[in-house]
Formats: structure tokens, C-alpha cells, sequence
């Protein structure tokens, strides 16, 4: 609102991304990311990103990527991907191939011990956390796709869970463990939800 307020021709950018991201079928976490870093931009000059030369923008990118107080070069690779996506949008393709290229991070993934894994299931209090945090290291779920599951998407006969339209708008079926399966009879018993698998505050009871 504030870039809005700032820039009124603001508006019209954010209608044409809302339009494009509906248009492909990206998620809505995707297009507020996008919205959000370039407002900040828009408040940052007082002008829209195609009406800046670009070495104050180099500039104002390498500021960003040096900046102390991000805890990582999130905030400067979210920058650059939304600006990259509005210069596409405005057929600018030019200048989005003059952005910094980003590479992406080679970081091994941390991988628990016996004993650790032993503590951090044993953490939550409740049966339901307890069951959340273990379906999701043992099936190797999003938190969103947890989220989302339904009673029916659990299928004790064959062993699996069906994961409907995650990542990219795909289902997925992953293998569900007999130490897991047991859990889930035992919460289901327990807190007997309805239709979603884990109730929720969501108004259709995620």
C-alpha cells in the first residue's frame, strides 16, 4: 500500500503480476513474494524499476548483498528474481538478462543422529505434534502438503500417501511406514478428525 500510495502506477503492476501468476498457475506465496520485494524497491527510488538507470540499481543490489543485518543472501536473491520476473512481464527481456546471475548454494544437508532424532520426536508434548514432526521426516513432506491432507489421502491397505497437488501443481504418492501407519491409527483414535487430517484455524478446518 505504502509503494501504492507512493507511486500510483504501482497498482497497475500489481494487477498485471496478480494476472500473470493466475495465468500459469503459480502460487499465491509466490506472487506476494514478488509483490513485496519489489514495493520495497518502488519506496526505495519513489519510481518504477524501468524508469531507473541501471547502474543505480547495480547499486542498490549490491548494497542489498552486503547488508549485515540479512541473515543470508535471501533478501538480495528475492530482489533479483522479482525484478527479473517484471522485466519479463514488461517484455523487457533485456534488462532482465542484465541482472546479477545468482548460483545456487552447494550446502550439504544436516543429517541427525540416532540419539538426535531419538530427542527431537520425543520434544513435543502433544500426540498430534509428535505425529506431524514424524510424518514429516519419515514420508519427507512439506509443511504445506501436511497442511493439506485429507483422512482419505492416507491409505493403510497399500501403504501409501497420496500428496495432491504440491510443488508445481503435482500429485505425488510417497510410502508410509509401518511405525508411521501405527501413529496415525493411534492419533486418529485419539483426536478422531473429520475430513482434513489435522484440524486446523483455517475456516474449511485446516
Amino acid at each position: 500500500e505504502q509503494a501504492i500510495v507512493l507511486v500510483p502506477e504501482f497498482e497497475m503492476v500489481v494487477h498485471k503480476l496478480e494476472q500473470q501468476v493466475t495465468l500459469r498457475g503459480q502460487s499465491r506465496s509466490t506472487l506476494q513474494n514478488y509483490i513485496r520485494r519489489i514495493a520495497l524497491f518502488v519506496i526505495h527510488f519513489g519510481k518504477l524499476p524501468e524508469k531507473i538507470d541501471p547502474e543505480e540499481i547495480n547499486e542498490y543490489l549490491a548494497a542489498l548483498a552486503r547488508d549485515p543485518r540479512s541473515p543470508s543472501r535471501s533478501s538480495f536473491k528475492h530482489m533479483v528474481y522479482g525484478l527479473r520476473y517484471y522485466y519479463r512481464l514488461l517484455g523487457m527481456n533485456r534488462e532482465a538478462i542484465a541482472l546479477p546471475s545468482l548460483k545456487k548454494d552447494s550446502k550439504l544437508p544436516v543429517i541427525l543422529n540416532r540419539q538426535e532424532l531419538k530427542e527431537l520426536f520425543a520434544a513435543p508434548t502433544l500426540l498430534k505434534q509428535r505425529i506431524v514432526l514424524t510424518l514429516i521426516y519419515s514420508a519427507g513432506l512439506r509443511g504445506q502438503e501436511v497442511i493439506n491432507l485429507k483422512i482419505s489421502d492416507i491409505d493403510f491397505e497399500r501403504k501409501t500417501i497420496h500428496i495432491r497437488q504440491s510443488k508445481y501443481k503435482k500429485d505425488r504418492v510417497v510410502p508410509l511406514a509401518d511405525s508411521m501407519a501405527m501413529g496415525l491409527k493411534k492419533y486418529l483414535k485419539a483426536e478422531n478428525p473429520h475430513i482434513w487430517l489435522f484440524n486446523g484455524k483455517e475456516p474449511d478446518g485446516r
